[in-house]
Formats: C-alpha cells, structure tokens, sequence
C-alpha cells in the first residue's frame, strides 16, 4: 500500500487506521499529524514522512498482546523485549506490523514509529519531530505540555531533552521500571536541558 517512494492514498489509509482503533486514538493520531507537520515546516523535516510517520506510529497500540510475542518471535527481536508491555511493543514491535500491514518500506519511518516513546541517544530529524509531536499534539492535556510545546517552538532537542526528563520521572514516581533505550535518550539529549536554565 506505500510504497518505497511515499505514494499512498491518503483516504483509504485513514480508513484503515480508524478502524484500528478507538476514536479519540484516532484524533489523537490526526493531532499527531499536526503536530509533526507543523514541526516539520519549522525544522525542514520532509512533510510527507512526517505525516505518514504520525498516521501510523500508533497503529498497533490495540493489537492483542499475543500479536507483539509472535512478531518477537517471527522477526527473532531481542527477548529482553518480553519483559515490557504494549507501552513499549506497540512501537519497537509495532513498527513490523505496521510494516506487514501496509507494505511500509521506508527506513526511516519505520525506525521513527519504534522510538515514537522511547528515543534514542542518537536520533535523526524524523526520530525527533514525530517522538515530540507525540507529546506535544494539541488533544494533549497534562501538567507540563504547554511548557513542552513553547520549547518545541525553540529547539527539537531542548523539547526531546525536557520531555525525556518529564518522562522520567514521572515513571520513577510511579515506581515503574524504565526501558533501558529512554535512559539512553535521557543521557543522549540531558546537556540540552542545561540550556533552558
């Protein structure tokens, strides 16, 4: 359905992940959208990969979890993997279903939607716009985003440094583990957080 070159039709996409998913997943997937298209226009990040990246980074979110074991096993992924839960899978396993599905060939789509939550110490434009217009996409509503929007407007690692920190500790207050890759993000991007004092 996309191909190597980007061509899709837009609407018989949409189709396809609207009934995917729960409404308001959907809004916020077309908040997403957006968001990273704003984003994009602002940091020169290709439009149509950023769009396509948003439609579909949430794709697997309400897949049964047996999906994500037999695409860990199909796809012979990190068994370390089987130690998270969907907030983990629906990205960094997702990403192969969304693959399967919709014929989705570009490389660098396909690594955006698995750092979608979780980063990397290294990421590329596209890594960052969607991983911030996630957080960042205008249904969203939390102590803090309007924060994370204002430095989103200034710079793309200020806003992936704040919104790693945020993450971490809220999860570290709900005395949750942490995916190994969000720390490396953390520890990637924390310089940039010296720059907002």
């Amino acid at each position: 359905m996309i191909a190597a070159d980007l061509t899709f039709d837009r609407q018989a996409l949409l189709e396809k992940i609207r009934v995917a998913m729960k409404p308001a997943r959907f809004q916020h997937v077309l908040g997403v959208e957006e968001a990273a298209l704003t984003l994009a226009d602002q940091y020169g990040c290709d439009p149509k990969k950023a769009s396509l990246a948003a439609l579909l980074h949430d794709y697997a979110k309400e897949v049964e979890d047996q999906v994500f074991l037999d695409l860990i096993a199909k796809y012979d992924l990190d068994k370390d993997l089987l130690n998270w839960d969907n907030n983990i899978w629906h990205g960094v396993v997702g990403a192969y279903k969304i693959a399967e599905d919709f014929g989705l060939k570009d490389e660098e789509i396909f690594q955006a939607i698995q750092r979608h939550t979780i980063g990397a110490g290294q990421m590329t434009l596209l890594d960052k716009v969607l991983y911030v217009a996630d957080y960042i996409e205008p249904n969203r509503d939390f102590p803090g985003v309007d924060e994370a929007r204002r430095i989103a407007k200034e710079s793309l690692d200020k806003a992936v440094a704040y919104e790693t920190a945020q993450t971490i500790s809220y999860l570290a207050k709900k005395g949750v583990p942490i995916y190994p890759q969000t720390l490396e993000t953390y520890n990637g991007y924390v310089a940039w957080l010296k720059e907002q004092e």
